[in-house]
């Protein structure tokens, strides 16, 4: 059934969900195309090359985390806890990566923070969005 677009709360939940399933596909992608592209074993090493310890162990648990928790994110379920922990993560990404390369991704620069920034904010107003609800279509 298709939702009343004249109903301001049939249109909000559209909305919502919408950006839900949109952040689910996004992280989905990074997450499957790190495995399929063999970048586990390589991100590992990279947080070893941080101080970060057991870099393997973290690389392979975010890798699973992006491609279980985005399912779990598609279908509205613990969405307020895996928003901040994707939040966090890709917080982590900008203070290892991003924030050197500057602000903008493409065009005045390239690999910067904006994307992420973009990410992590979507992700915390959809997470609270969920908080004290359960889940919620």
């Amino acid at each position: 059934m298709l939702p009343n677009l004249n109903n301001p709360d049939q249109r909000a939940r559209l909305g919502w969900l919408l950006l839900r399933l949109t952040l689910a596909g996004l992280i989905a992608a990074h997450g499957w195309a790190r495995w399929w592209a063999g970048g586990v074993v390589p991100f590992g090493g990279f947080l070893d090359a941080q101080g970060i310890p057991a870099g393997a162990a973290v690389a392979w648990a975010i890798t699973a985390l992006e491609i279980v928790g985005s399912l779990l994110l598609a279908t509205g379920r613990l969405v307020a806890p895996l928003a901040v922990l994707f939040a966090a993560i890709y917080a982590t990404g900008i203070a290892l990566v991003h924030a050197k390369a500057g602000w903008f991704v493409v065009g005045l620069g390239r690999n910067g923070s904006e994307y992420s920034v973009l990410l992590i904010v979507c992700l915390l107003v959809v997470g609270l969005q969920h908080l004290g609800r359960g889940p919620r279509r």
